[in-house]
């Protein structure tokens, strides 16, 4: 695995290989990302290696409270202490077997933080998610759609970039007509986690661990974006892990490179 920081302060980039970072240990990055009121841990859902790493760096940090974009706020509170550090247990409280996420080995670790602080969900439902697809995400938002932004347009440039994502994510296989859907799903998503973490940073203080995917992580239109628009007061670091070394601009404090993961083409089924 390779880290790299670029300090926003110096423009001095670090770079840990893997056998440094677990020689030095995650610590060494708490600092950095505990300096802050809100830390976003991203991740490919499927790389066990991405979620190895949220749980030291959330070991290192004893956040306050977790936000995870992968169960809602009501199946949350099925994540009791008393459960927390048992997988099977809370595999079946969140049926986790039917919800489409991968393997709950990978996530389990990260649920275990339950028996020593409060786990919280953000996860938005398919029909809610629909809503926003054909509505808009301010339609269906049930908290301040303009305290982040919902009841607005994206600038031009902006939205172009997030329909090509979405595009390239779906193997350019979408018809076109349809992107400007699944972006307004994305930005439901987008503020749901940053209204949750800001939620919690009020009833638990800093810091406060978002365990989500790295679309949401991204600082330039991601959580962090909505959280900088509904309260430009509070700090917050974001993690990218990738499988690759990314090019270009890298939209986050730090970013990890850990093996890919062997799996079948995510484009076989539109073939």
């Amino acid at each position: 695995m390779t880290l790299r920081h670029l300090s926003a302060l110096t423009g001095l980039a670090v770079v840990l290989t893997h056998a440094a970072w677990a020689q030095v240990g995650a610590p060494d990055i708490a600092p950095v990302a505990g300096a802050s009121d809100i830390v976003i841990l991203g991740e490919v859902h499927d790389n066990p290696a991405h979620h190895a790493l949220q749980a030291e760096v959330l070991a290192a940090l004893s956040p306050s409270a977790i936000v995870f974009e992968m169960i809602s706020a009501e199946a949350a509170e099925l994540v009791v202490a008393d459960i927390a550090d048992d997988a099977d247990a809370v595999a079946a409280a969140l049926d986790w077997a039917n919800s489409g996420w991968p393997d709950f080995a990978y996530y389990a670790p990260l649920f275990a933080f339950g028996t020593q602080v409060p786990i919280l969900g953000a996860g938005v439902d398919r029909a809610t998610a629909q809503g926003a697809f054909a509505e808009g995400a301010a339609a269906v938002f049930p908290g301040d759609a303009a305290r982040f932004g919902l009841d607005r347009g994206l600038p031009e440039a902006e939205q172009a970039a997030r329909e090509a994502e979405q595009m390239a994510a779906h193997c350019d296989a979408l018809p076109p007509d349809i992107l400007p859907g699944f972006v307004e799903a994305q930005r439901l998503r987008d503020a749901a986690l940053a209204e949750a973490a800001l939620e919690a940073l009020v009833a638990h203080g800093p810091p406060v661990a978002i365990i989500t995917g790295n679309g949401h992580a991204r600082r330039d239109w991601g959580v962090p974006a909505l959280i900088a628009l509904a309260a430009p007061e509070v700090t917050v670091f974001s993690l990218g892990q990738f499988e690759a070394p990314p090019e270009g601009e890298v939209p986050f404090d730090l970013w990890a490179v850990a093996d890919p993961v062997d799996r079948p083409d995510p484009c076989a089924a539109f073939r």
